[in-house]
């Protein structure tokens, strides 16, 4: 991984975080004010529903760059090297077009939602929706490095053992350890 990408994914987990931290604390504000005062805020209300959007299509970036995305390891487990890798070109075809579709139907839905205003702040909901891009440019991004990676031999067996829900143990040794089978 390149410095330039640990950067930028660092970037989005500190982004992640503090979305999470402000979702939580807009929900915390409004229950303890409805408590308190009969009121609440809908402004924060409203804000904390489009964090959590935001939270949700940003996270699964982060997510699918660090292969922890939902997979069917106990039938990849059962293939040799050569299996697990025309598995992955396979799952990586299959994202990748489903990203495209996802980036596609973004952008066509980008000029409606942009005509839409929130109901409360008033904020264009293509701010809202619109994280729809940066998701699906982002895991087509990831997706097309990793099969360029693929058809060029470059994949490491790190990622092919992790592909098959192998993981590496806490300290770095040799010894792996199989999904699921973690236990002392």
């Amino acid at each position: 991984m390149t410095r330039m990408s640990r950067v930028f994914f660092r970037f989005l987990d500190i982004l992640l975080a503090v979305l999470l931290s402000a979702m939580a604390l807009m929900v915390f504000v409004n229950v303890v004010m409805r408590y308190t005062m009969n009121s609440g805020l809908p402004l924060s209300d409203e804000l904390a529903r489009f964090a959590f959007v935001w939270l949700t299509f940003i996270g699964a970036v982060v997510v699918y760059h660090h292969r922890q995305h939902m997979g069917m390891e106990t039938v990849v487990a059962q293939f040799g090297t050569r299996g697990r890798l025309v598995l992955m070109g396979l799952s990586d075809v299959m994202i990748l077009g489903c990203a495209i579709v996802l980036t596609h139907g973004t952008w066509k839905q980008l000029p409606i939602n942009a005509s839409m205003s929130a109901p409360v702040s008033g904020l264009s909901m293509a701010w809202v929706y619109g994280i729809g891009l940066f998701t699906g440019a982002g895991i087509i991004a990831i997706t097309v490095e990793r099969l360029f990676r693929l058809v060029t031999g470059r994949i490491t067996e790190s990622e092919i053992r992790g592909f098959g829900g192998e993981m590496e143990d806490l300290y770095g040794t040799d010894d792996k350890v199989k999904a699921g089978d973690r236990g002392e």
